[in-house]
């Protein structure tokens, strides 16, 4: 199918960048990433953070942070925080209300809440407008178990058109408080709970793509360092994934059999030939690995005038051009996005359906990445 270099090796060493756990020291100050003071009204001790949530319509989320024992931490004026803020009608658009508050448990409406908090400030003027978005620990600790330091992470991103958390419009930013900053959100800003795999593993349309994943990684064991799927079932990594639907591979293999192969074949005659000698493991992985990103890229985050990225191929060949992205914006949402192999003829879209996890197809966030669903298999060379 394509002559990947034979000596593509992704070296154990190499693949501690992306398993590296999220470890963080706060050193909860109030200055922020562009390295400027943050200037804090000059009331007193008013307003804190907590203060701000007596708006009459914070109603559902001050209740909310009650309930996760967020208020005292709020209303403390020797810390500093950023508070991502759905008011009511965000929280009601997101399907929480006051009984749904009410009648959730304690831990799941406290791992909701610090979510939402960033033990630092984070202005939107510190937000840089670069590709990829940066990344901000919040005070969730989605694993204790496994480290005390562990933390999940938001990506705030900020374009000529709009200031985002994950992919959530901020649409009130910079609301300053004297022990932080909070930004009026969109929407809930959901906290993942599902591993990048789990979304392959479970999804139909991706099971020819999870077979070339499962082919890519014979003869290693999931713990393995080098294992694709031990990656993307490891808290530590941080991944964009285009991940080419069931039809996007059986238009290329069909292509690439000369319609020996049809492309209304069932998916079993393509699974059964990407586990076979048709195509060697070598070649797989480095298919597999060219659509797997080293951070994480929301689609608004993806720049609208075209820009290579290096992939996993790089870690391998790092001389190797990577992909290109890019994409369009209609008012503040993104209307359409791609991404192009060196070797396709034309761009490949990404599926525009941001709904969460699993019925979307672009911006599915994950414990450990985002995944976007695309039309066209990436082609490496």
């Amino acid at each position: 199918m394509f002559q990947i270099n034979k000596n593509l090796k992704l070296l154990p060493a190499i693949f501690l960048f992306l398993v590296s756990f999220f470890m963080f020291t706060s050193c909860n100050k109030e200055f922020d990433k562009a390295g400027g003071e943050i200037t804090f009204p000059p009331n007193g001790t008013t307003p804190t953070l907590a203060t701000l949530l007596d708006a009459s319509d914070m109603t559902i989320l001050k209740a909310a942070v009650t309930k996760a024992g967020l208020l005292p931490s709020l209303s403390n004026t020797s810390l500093r925080f950023t508070l991502f803020a759905p008011n009511d009608a965000a929280m009601t658009s997101s399907g929480i209300s006051l009984a749904v508050i009410n009648a959730l448990s304690v831990s799941t409406v406290t791992s909701l809440m610090q979510y939402h908090v960033v033990p630092q400030v984070v202005s939107t003027a510190s937000i840089p407008t670069t590709f990829p978005n940066l990344q901000y620990p919040t005070l969730l600790n989605p694993a204790p178990a496994l480290s005390a330091l562990l933390r999940l992470t938001t990506f705030p991103s900020r374009r000529a058109n709009g200031i985002w958390v994950n992919n959530i419009p901020i649409t009130v930013p910079d609301i300053q408080a004297v022990n932080g900053v909070m930004h009026k959100v969109a929407l809930v800003v959901s906290p993942p709970s599902r591993y990048v795999y789990d979304r392959i593993n479970t999804d139909a349309d991706l099971s020819i793509f999870k077979a070339a994943i499962i082919r890519a990684d014979e003869g290693l064991a999931p713990t393995s360092p080098t294992s694709i799927i031990g990656v993307m079932n490891n808290i530590g990594a941080n991944l964009t994934v285009y991940a080419p639907s069931n039809q996007a591979f059986k238009n290329l293999i069909s292509a690439l059999t000369m319609g020996m192969i049809p492309t209304n074949a069932p998916d079993a005659t393509y699974i059964s030939f990407l586990a076979s000698n048709n195509v060697t493991t070598q070649t797989v992985r480095g298919i597999v690995v060219y659509h797997i990103t080293l951070s994480r890229a929301f689609t608004n985050n993806i720049p609208i005038t075209a820009l290579s990225i290096p992939t996993f191929l790089n870690l391998g060949i790092p001389s190797h051009p990577g992909i290109t992205i890019a994409s369009t914006f209609t008012g503040p949402s993104v209307s359409a996005a791609t991404v192009k192999g060196v070797a396709n003829a034309t761009a490949s879209n990404i599926a525009i359906n941001p709904t969460p996890d699993p019925a979307g197809t672009s911006d599915q966030h994950f414990l450990n990445g985002v995944i976007h669903k695309i039309d066209q298999v990436l082609l490496p060379q």
